[in-house]
């Protein structure tokens, strides 16, 4: 006990240095920089009027914000549930007032800000306002304050649970529940269904890429379902959140989304919780008393030219019967909520979404987690506190949680509790072990590597190739690495950023593959209207070179609506028919840098079902061991092509 208690300490202190990281990082772009530097950043909208106000849901006070600009348009770091604040320019040589507020959703040019008062101050008639994304310290709040929860747990469910998976107790695994045997389910997928069938405390789906990790945990949400009236599903992005709403409403389970609707992809808008409340039979009550209220707030502060103690009492009892219409109109609400939330079968929401007001005094049997390899473990606990049992899904060798901080970094808050979970409860996981991505040369290198070469490609894919069987060795060839040793590319950093770039090479992969589609194209196969085409480097600066490169090509072009090109952070979770990834790096010295983290390269190999493209230096990247025998194993499959076959 004192171990896990002491651990939870540890993590409390690795949250704060995250904490004050993110700080210095925001004051450095918004405190130390102007309004044109933080307007060209996206974390500044200037000039900006107020356009509209209603009040919303909970009595939330809503301004509708927009941006005066000419475009249609305006790129910016802007997301719902972020902190933002109002401000005016006008009043020179004096502190600059401000409104804070949270960001309800965002449209092209408008941004609907909740503010903490009903009442707007007098500054904003003097316009010159703008709008200033803020930090938000909220997450973290959530997070310090379920690990105070774990930590001061002593005697109940959630100290059992706190021990299990430090691994000072064992998970046990007797419960007596029917288990069916699904046909759709592979072997090793069913046997993770049985575990979490019979797990009292944990179980753990451990899925490597293409292995069908969503479509075994949507078969245990709803499997869980005969025997539970209500779970509670999460994890750490809305995108992820998003797939699991998507994929449980298509098996005709009744679920609500919380959240923000800004954040949810805008097909599942009718699941969310707001959606859902507008549909209740009560609604158009609610909506008439907050209209009446309106109308009579406004109507009590409407000038008038003789204002004495008489119209000072009507004003006063107008007041009045303003806040009963909305208290009664809070109460109708709060049942309409209840109401909608008791009559669910899954509850979805991101793990610091899972902390909501709305959820304050529910509890559930059970808690789905997916992708919670990616997740940190303080944002993990804050669903955990609501159930009695946790099923975990991911892949501890891909993606880590992302943490900022050097210091938090060295102290481990970049270890997932999936990832403790997997070493200290071995018995409460089950690994996929069949996949239907790619084919098997592309899966084998990530096979050894990182899962002890315990998967095998299923036949639907284990041989499938790009092109017909009587197409070139370009076209056919499932994996190609691209060797710029020697070549004289060389890797260039941004001082601003500090990300890293290889002009060069990006040239070479995009002569590359603009070669391949001439095949594909001169081959006439049907099959390459259809490609998408996916463009990888682990490096932001060099990602920026390849969009603009991109639109030189003119045979890439012809297929621009096929191709994305992004970090490695942004294809988590996806495929491509052809993925084609940039190393970058190219230097005497034999640093690697971001490199060195292999899990991250491990989804970058993986993301490929028909073919991989790796465009490197050798003589750079080989001083690491694991590329060093990833080139060993390429050039055991025939993969290996020197860059200068492609120069002229």
């Amino acid at each position: 006990m004192k171990a896990s208690i002491a651990h939870i300490s540890q993590l409390k202190t690795l949250i704060q240095a995250e904490r004050d990281e993110e700080i210095t990082q925001y004051e450095i772009l918004l405190k130390k920089t102007t309004l044109a530097e933080r307007k060209a950043k996206g974390v500044t909208w200037y000039p900006v009027i107020i356009s509209d106000e209603e009040i919303g849901i909970g009595e939330q006070y809503i301004i509708k914000i927009e941006a005066t600009t000419a475009d249609n348009s305006i790129k910016h770091h802007f997301q719902s549930g972020q902190s933002a604040a109002l401000f005016s320019n006008a009043f020179e040589g004096k502190d600059r007032p401000s409104l804070q507020g949270v960001i309800k959703k965002i449209y092209k040019k408008a941004i609907y800000l909740v503010v903490h008062t009903q009442q707007l101050p007098e500054w904003v008639l003097d316009g010159k306002l703008g709008l200033d994304l803020l930090y938000d310290e909220g997450t973290y709040k959530s997070m310090e304050q379920a690990l105070d929860s774990v930590q001061a747990a002593k005697a109940n469910r959630l100290a059992d649970l706190r021990d299990i998976f430090v691994g000072k107790e064992q998970a046990l695994f007797n419960r007596v529940l029917p288990v069916n045997n699904y046909p759709q389910l592979n072997k090793s997928q069913q046997a993770a269904l049985n575990k979490i069938s019979q797990a009292n405390d944990i179980a753990i789906i451990h899925g490597p890429p293409g292995t069908g990790k969503t479509t075994t945990l949507i078969q245990a949400i709803t499997h869980t379902l005969k025997t539970e009236k209500q779970v509670l599903v999460t994890a750490p992005s809305n995108t992820a959140v998003d797939l699991l709403t998507q994929k449980l409403a298509q098996k005709n389970i009744s679920v609500v989304r919380l959240g923000h609707p800004a954040r949810v992809n805008d097909t599942l808008l009718p699941l969310t919780l707001d959606a859902q409340i507008s549909r209740h039979v009560d609604y158009k009550q609610l909506q008439q008393l907050r209209k009446d209220a309106i109308k009579l707030r406004q109507q009590a502060y409407k000038y008038k030219r003789v204002f004495g103690k008489e119209q000072r009492e009507e004003r006063k009892a107008a007041l009045a019967e303003v806040r009963s219409m909305l208290q009664y109109a809070r109460q109708l609400e709060r049942y309409m909520m209840r109401d909608v939330l008791d009559k669910t079968q899954v509850i979805t929401a991101t793990l610091a979404g899972s902390a909501s007001g709305l959820l304050k005094e529910r509890t559930f049997e059970t808690v789905f987690i997916d992708e919670a390899a990616q997740a940190l473990e303080p944002a993990t606990w804050i669903p955990i506190l609501k159930c009695n049992r946790v099923v975990l899904a991911g892949d501890h060798c891909q993606l880590p949680p992302t943490v900022k901080s050097r210091t938090a970094q060295m102290g481990g808050l970049m270890v997932s509790l999936f990832e403790t979970c997997m070493r200290n409860n071995r018995s409460a996981a089950v690994m996929l072990n069949t996949q239907y991505r790619m084919h098997q040369n592309i899966m084998q290198y990530s096979n050894a590597s990182f899962y002890k070469k315990q998967l095998t490609a299923h036949t639907s894919v284990a041989d499938k190739r790009l092109g017909a069987p009587n197409s070139s060795d370009m076209v056919n060839s499932p994996v190609n690495f691209i060797d710029t040793a020697g070549c004289g590319f060389t890797e260039m950093q941004n001082p601003k950023t500090l990300s890293t770039k290889n002009p060069q090479e990006g040239d070479l992969l995009l002569k590359y593959l603009g070669l391949l589609l001439q095949q594909l194209t001169d081959e006439n196969l049907s099959t390459r209207k259809t490609l998408q085409i996916g463009i990888i480097s682990p490096y932001k600066e060099q990602v920026i070179y390849l969009e603009n490169a991109l639109m030189e090509h003119s045979i890439l072009q012809s297929y621009k609506t096929q191709i994305s090109v992004n970090t490695v952070d942004g294809f988590q979770g996806q495929e491509r028919d052809i993925i084609a990834i940039s190393l970058v790096r190219s230097n005497d010295e034999g640093t690697i840098g971001f490199l060195s983290d292999t899990r991250r390269m491990n989804v970058a190999l993986t993301r490929a079902k028909t073919k991989l493209i790796v465009v490197g230096d050798s003589a750079t990247v080989a001083s690491h061991k694991f590329y060093a025998n990833m080139l060993q194993y390429f050039e055991n499959i025939n993969a290996y092509k020197s860059a200068w076959e492609f120069m002229y």
